[in-house]
C-alpha cells in the first residue's frame, strides 16, 4: 500500500511540477521541489529527503531551495533537538497568487464592461437584425464577479488562519 501511495505522490509531483513550471516560470527541478513540498504538507520535508526522492544532486537541490526561498514560495522551520530544516509552502505565496488572479479578472471585467457599453451604444443606431448580442459580456461579467467573490473568500480564510495549506 505504501508503495502505491509513493507512486501516486511522485506522479502528482511530476504533473504539478509541469503546471508550476509554466505558471510560475520556474526551472524544472525548482518546480518539482515546490510540488513535492506542497504534497508533503505541514509536516515539511528535509533537504536530505529531497536529494534522495527527487534524484538530484545536493548542489542542484540547494540552489533551487535557496531560489524558492528568495521568491518567498517556501519557508522552513526547525524542531527542538533536531538541526534539520523542514521546508513547507509559504502561505503568503498562495495569497499573492489569489491577489494577482483577482487583479487580472478585474481588468478583464473592465474591458468587457467597456466593450458591452460600446456595443449598447452602437445597437441604438442599428436595425434589430444587425445588433450585437450582449449576452456573452453579461455572462462573462457575472462569471468574473462570482469567481472573484469566491477566491476573495478563500484569501480571507487563509489570511485569518481559518485553515492551513
Amino acid at each position: 500500500m505504501k508503495e502505491e501511495v509513493c507512486k501516486e505522490k511522485m506522479a502528482l509531483v511530476e504533473k504539478l511540477g509541469v503546471h508550476l513550471e509554466n505558471r510560475e516560470q520556474l526551472a524544472p527541478v525548482a518546480a518539482r521541489i515546490l510540488s513535492y513540498i506542497i504534497l508533503t504538507g505541514k509536516i515539511g520535508t528535509t533537504f536530505e529527503d529531497m536529494v534522495k526522492i527527487l534524484c538530484a544532486s545536493k548542489s542542484t537541490i540547494s540552489t533551487h531551495l535557496n531560489h524558492l526561498q528568495d521568491l518567498n514560495k517556501i519557508v522552513y522551520f526547525t524542531k527542538t533537538g533536531d538541526r534539520k530544516k523542514y521546508f513547507i509552502i509559504n502561505k503568503d505565496m498562495v495569497v499573492q497568487h489569489i491577489s494577482s488572479m483577482v487583479i487580472k479578472w478585474k481588468e478583464d471585467r473592465e474591458i468587457h464592461l467597456e466593450l458591452k457599453n460600446y456595443k449598447e451604444e452602437i445597437n441604438n443606431t442599428k436595425k434589430e437584425n444587425e445588433k450585437f448580442d450582449l449576452s456573452f459580456h453579461d455572462d462573462y461579467i457575472k462569471f468574473i464577479d462570482g469567481a472573484s467573490a469566491s477566491v476573495e473568500e478563500l484569501r480571507e480564510k487563509l489570511t485569518n488562519n481559518k485553515f492551513s495549506i
